[in-house]
């Protein structure tokens, strides 16, 4: 049933390629264009000679490699008209089977087609074009059909004679024909436009609000890619959802910019420790990487609504512009508005991004690049509308009480198409148009399914005039083809236990309609039957409290609460993971699950996207003064574990999350301090020096540089590590304390000789508080080095690398000194010939005295 419902909506939702192809107020003449031979009795002003074009490429082309085959026609036909189910192509294959591809349909005008062709067997192929001819009545033509009133290009009779070209050879071989190498993901920082060389890239560009993205067409030549992306993820919107596909998100704290919405923080003075609290917004819309958010500011003179355009890596302002009472709220992406023919990607006209409007009766569209109003029409007798798949709309019309059953009606219609009254018989924007048994439709749809669940008091007589309050709800499954009701149910307990504790707690997704109730438990019905499929109990006593917010996405319900962040599996009603966020200061917080496990409690919003989910501690409303240590978290959605923090919170009471993600960007509103924080990668830049003189050989010398952040919201301080950024960012823009261990980043250390032979110097690490590094290093041989110094980024930043050069010069010659005569020690002398003469007048004396 599940499949037949959603191939049953595809083909509804397909079906505006048709419609929005018939001309609008036109009636089609009896007689239309005819290919084939000339039709009997026809009588054609002229006969044309009809030269028929037949290419395809590669050739050689490896087996099973998508060939791409192309067929034209000879002269030209008019722009209004087109090649109409006129060409045919014939394959023969090696083993002498043939294949018939068409008839084949045109475009307008420049009577060309083509499409692709796999072929699953090697050797020699045959391919044969066809035309088959074409008849073309006198009359006014508009889009290749003639009509019935005077609007259109008045055009005589003509015939064109069917032709054919030759059987031209293809060549199969087993070996695949080299393509383009496939692009890999961006790990570096990266901005926009996006070269048309990176296709790869696609999966990423992604924008938000993610409104209105359905099953994905685009696969990239792969089947199940979206679960490939995204397992277990519906790839239908829903509200309710929270999800965000096709985009990056941060995997770091690290802040790019930031800028303050209001007066916020501490007022301090007579009011002592009372937090003045006010909201600076979050971009409304990010599309292509220009962000759209109206501010009140001082603007020529006048304080005043002001929408703005600005740059979601800078905060650099495009544009503004005031005066605009109906912004747009999501992005509608025009693929194309003239005749579907095969291979109509190949020129996509009518291709268009736009920023969308409905509400107040009118649908507005706005160019993204200027804010310029592209469209404003009346949707009347509508007011609003659900976009929920791109291109399509769904309102609840109302009839009034005098159609009793069928009061309400629901319009399925198209963003797209000619300009004309939604209810009239020409109205091309109409889609579908039922029935439908409540006034209003609701956020809990699950459009892979097809089913809408309806939540509304119900209670016992007398219920709420004894109590004052409404103790039970009703849930009715409605099908959204049909407006069947497939199933009704109550939660109607006497005791009013089976009450809900939020409708906005609701989400409809893989087969359940999942909801809390007042008591803690979180609990599933069928979508098919209403039966109830699983019950899970939260921890007592805070488990009852929750949030008025949820998400669901690969697979996972998640629900903030007050006992903790949760991630259940909606198939089994298993919690998956439970996050705490526990503070060891015991008086900080009235909240435990546990003795000695003083914690913060989650009430806010979330945002899924890219395998992360991010969420804020904080309570219903605030105490004064504010609960110190609140933050935003970044939690892996499978597991649970904590990748970052960064000190805000939403205070305000809201119930969605305060921020939006695209990019690899998250712009988030911090209530605590009125301010909005950029988190993303930054760029970084290095610098290296070496020695600005000639060193001589065998000499150590000293290589120094740093690697700093050039983001604007700390330009030129240190880059960090991914363990120190929490801390360091709370020290640099929330006041908190010098960290007193601050690690930086790896340098790599490269000399390159002038032989280009390339000697790996090692790695180094930044000083965490200053950025800097050095190393000593001793040039092995003589000649002129280059010295390279790269940083190879992170999740933090973006890379960079800077070089230097280094002159190293021969050693210096070493001296020999020849050997020489010791010298003569006079001393000595003196003394000897001193002692001798002493010696000498003894004697003398001696003789002297025996003569006597």
């Amino acid at each position: 049933m599940a499949n037949t419902i959603a191939i049953t909506l595809m083909l509804i939702f397909a079906s505006v390629t048709v419609v929005a192809t018939v001309p609008a107020n036109a009636q089609l003449a009896a007689q239309q264009p005819i290919a084939g031979p000339l039709p009997s009795g026809a009588t054609p002003s002229i006969t044309i000679e009809s030269i028929p074009y037949l290419s395809f490429s590669p050739n050689p082309i490896g087996l099973g490699q998508p060939l791409l085959v192309n067929v034209w026609m000879q002269p030209p036909i008019n722009i209004a008209r087109n090649l109409e189910n006129a060409f045919q192509v014939t394959v023969t294959k090696p083993d002498g089977t043939k294949e018939v591809i068409g008839p084949l349909s045109s475009y307008q005008g420049d009577a060309t087609a083509w499409f692709t062709y796999v072929p699953d067997q090697v050797g020699n192929y045959t391919l044969k074009l066809d035309f088959l001819g074409m008849y073309y009545p006198a009359g006014r033509y508009v889009a290749g059909v003639i009509v019935a009133n005077t609007s259109g290009t008045n055009l005589n009779s003509a015939y064109y004679k069917p032709s054919a070209t030759k059987e031209q050879v293809l060549i199969v071989q087993q070996d695949m024909v080299p393509a383009w190498p496939a692009a890999p993901l961006p790990t570096d920082y990266w901005t926009r436009p996006v070269s048309v060389d990176n296709r790869e890239w696609w999966k990423l560009l992604g924008n938000y609000p993610a409104t209105g993205y359905g099953p994905a067409i685009y696969t990239n030549g792969e089947t199940g890619y979206w679960d490939k992306l995204y397992p277990n993820t519906n790839p239908y919107w829903s509200s309710p959802y929270s999800f965000v596909p096709y985009v990056q998100a941060p995997n770091s704290s690290h802040l790019v910019w930031k800028r303050q919405g209001g007066i916020g923080g501490l007022i301090g003075g007579v009011f002592g420790t009372i937090n003045l609290r006010d909201n600076p917004g979050y971009p409304d819309i990010i599309c292509a990487g220009m962000c759209y958010q109206t501010v009140t500011k001082v603007f020529d003179g006048v304080t005043q609504s002001v929408w703005q355009c600005y740059d979601l890596r800078t905060g650099e302002i495009y544009w503004e512009k005031t005066g605009i009472t109906q912004t747009p709220t999501t992005i509608t992406y025009t693929q194309r508005t003239s005749t579907a023919v095969i291979g109509e990607e190949a020129n996509m006209r009518g291709l268009a991004v736009e920023l969308l409007y409905i509400g107040g009766g009118r649908m507005i569209k706005y160019d993204p690049w200027n804010g310029a109003v592209t469209t404003n029409v009346s949707i009347s007798p509508l007011t609003t509308g659900t976009y929920y798949l791109h291109e399509y709309a769904l309102s609840v019309q109302d009839l009034g009480a005098a159609a009793g059953a069928n009061r309400y009606r629901l319009i399925n219609w198209t963003t797209n198409g000619a300009l004309a009254n939604l209810t009239t018989s020409t109205g091309t924007r109409v889609i579908s148009n039922i029935s439908w048994p409540i006034s209003s439709l609701p956020s809990t749809i699950d459009f892979n399914i097809g089913v809408a669940v309806y939540q509304t008091s119900e209670n016992p007589p007398g219920t709420v005039s004894g109590t004052g309050v409404s103790i039970g709800q009703r849930l009715a499954g409605i099908n959204i083809r049909t407006g069947q009701v497939m199933w009704n149910v109550t939660t109607t307990a006497p005791d009013g236990h089976e009450q809900f504790f939020s409708t906005n707690d609701a989400v409809a997704d893989n087969g359940v309609i999942i909801n809390r109730m007042i008591t803690g438990e979180i609990k599933a019905w069928d979508l098919y039957t209403g039966n109830v499929k699983w019950s899970t109990p939260l921890s007592y006593p805070w488990g009852c409290f929750g949030g008025y917010h949820v998400a669901s996405a690969y697979g996972l319900y998640f629900c903030d609460s007050y006992d903790g962040y949760h991630a259940i599996n909606e198939t089994t009603g298993k919690i998956e993971w439970t996050f705490h966020a526990y503070t060891p200061y015991q008086f900080e917080t009235g909240y435990q699950t546990s003795i000695g496990s003083a914690e913060y409690v989650f009430h806010g919003g979330m945002q899924v996207a890219d395998g992360k989910v991010y969420v804020y501690a904080m309570e219903h409303t605030q105490s004064q003064p504010t609960t110190r240590g609140l933050k935003l978290y970044c939690l892996n959605v499978f597991t649970g574990q904590q990748l970052w923090n960064f000190s805000g919170s939403e205070v305000a009471g809201g119930r969605s999350f305060a921020g939006a993600i695209a990019d690899g960007y998250l712009a988030f509103a911090n209530g605590v301090d009125s301010v909005m924080y950029v988190f993303g990668k930054g760029k970084s830049t290095t610098t290296v020096t070496a020695p600005q003189t000639t060193v001589t050989k065998g000499k150590s010398v000293l290589i120094q540089g740093t690697v700093l952040d050039q983001s604007p919201a700390q330009l030129g301080t240190p880059c960090v590590s991914a363990e120190s950024m929490n801390a360091y960012m709370y020290y640099l823009h929330n006041q908190g304390p010098n960290p007193a261990s601050v690690i930086g980043v790896p340098v790599t250390l490269t000399a390159i000789g002038s032989d280009n032979t390339v000697i790996d110097i090692g790695i180094v690490t930044t000083n965490g508080f200053y950025g800097t590094f050095s190393k000593a290093w001793s040039p092995p041989d003589e000649g002129t080095y280059t010295i390279v110094a790269s940083f190879a980024g992170d999740a933090s930043y973006g890379t960079s690398s800077a070089a230097t050069g280094l002159s190293v010069g021969p050693a210096a010659e070493e001296i020999n000194i020849p050997e020489q005569m010791q010298p003569i020690d006079y001393t000595m002398t003196l003394i000897i010939g001193f002692v001798a003469v002493i010696v000498a007048v003894a004697i003398v004396g001696i003789l002297v005295v025996k003569k006597k």
